[in-house]
């Protein structure tokens, strides 16, 4: 039998929180949704509000939190550089302040905590696909700065926390994930391709499109999540997350062109300062200590994420050409 856990998700109303909130509701647990709406909206906790098991609480982590909880789960963060390098300096504390409240919260009530860490660790890399042990090649002053290095030093303390207090900690690095609930505006190229797609406007291509990444659905994220909460209190991470099936930018282009039923034409734009040229996870360690591979293909996964945006297009909830 499934023994309730009260259970607290930083940045519970963002793209990720919310899939994470309603599937830890799903499995019989009592949520705490905590989110300070930067970039989370109430729209994606809706259906989550009349449930007598979810509680919402709007409240910026770089402040501290007393609650009692058996798990946490810190997801706070905003996660695309529109959104994180518009108050860099905010980026840094939500990464490094809220990570410090987040583990003494941890400690004081003796909580599991997971770290929601980034594949934007491991910089521009030089090794390809990364797995676990590559350090990184990350520039420490640049305009991504702010993500890139808060994230590393919030593994960092997550670590020393282990070390220093003996906490349970899990730390897992995420790769580029797609689907319902994302931000329509946050710059990604998935929800961008999709929005012009849409609309048939142009599909903007950074560079010559050759630069890839590998895109994991989201549901199949959030398993990974569970299973590495589930796993042994000895397995710590960091864990890779993602999905290892790789498609250059002009591959992703085509392939929304055709769910979509568009008729966009393709513009290529510069390439962003610090843009990685190449994104890949090595995921055997998560197939060997958590049994976990991504399943859902990236057409299936598609189809979803442009069914959400067209909803939110029809629905007015965002406007034609723009926010």
């Amino acid at each position: 039998m499934h023994l309730a856990k009260r259970i607290l998700v930083t940045g519970g109303a963002g793209f990720l929180g919310s899939h994470l909130c309603e599937r830890l509701i799903e499995e019989g647990n009592e949520v705490i949704c905590v989110d300070n709406l930067y970039t989370g909206t109430k729209r994606n906790i809706d259906a989550l509000l009349d449930n007598h098991s979810f509680e919402f609480l709007r409240h910026d982590i770089t402040f501290p939190l007393y609650l009692e909880v058996d798990e946490i789960y810190n997801l706070a963060c905003p996660a695309s550089p529109i959104h994180y390098q518009n108050d860099p300096v905010q980026t840094t504390k939500v990464n490094v302040h809220g990570a410090i409240n987040m583990l003494g919260l941890a400690k004081r009530v003796k909580a599991k905590i997971f770290q929601a860490s980034t594949s934007e660790v491991y910089g521009d890399p030089e090794v390809h696909p990364q797995p676990e042990t590559y350090r990184g090649s990350v520039n420490p002053i640049g305009p991504r700065s702010c993500y890139d290095e808060g994230k590393r030093c919030a593994e960092t303390l997550f670590f020393d926390y282990l070390r220093q207090h003996r906490l349970r900690i899990k730390v897992c690095r995420i790769f580029n994930t797609y689907g319902p609930n994302m931000h329509p505006f946050d710059g990604r190229v998935v929800s961008n391709f999709i929005l012009q797609a849409l609309q048939n406007r142009p599909l903007t291509v950074y560079g010559d499109g050759t630069q890839s990444r590998s895109f994991c659905y989201v549901d199949d994220l959030i398993e990974g999540f569970l299973r590495l909460m589930g796993s042994s209190d000895e397995f710590t991470g960091p864990v890779n997350l993602g999905n290892p099936v790789e498609f250059t930018m002009l591959e992703l282009a085509e392939q929304v062109r055709d769910v979509t039923n568009s008729q966009s034409a393709i513009k290529f734009e510069p390439l962003p300062e610090d843009d990685p040229r190449q994104r890949q996870p090595d995921i055997t360690l998560a197939r060997e200590k958590l049994g976990w591979e991504p399943k859902v293909p990236l057409r299936q996964g598609l189809e979803k994420t442009a069914a959400y945006f067209a909803d939110l297009l029809e629905s007015g909830v965002i406007k034609g050409s723009g926010q």
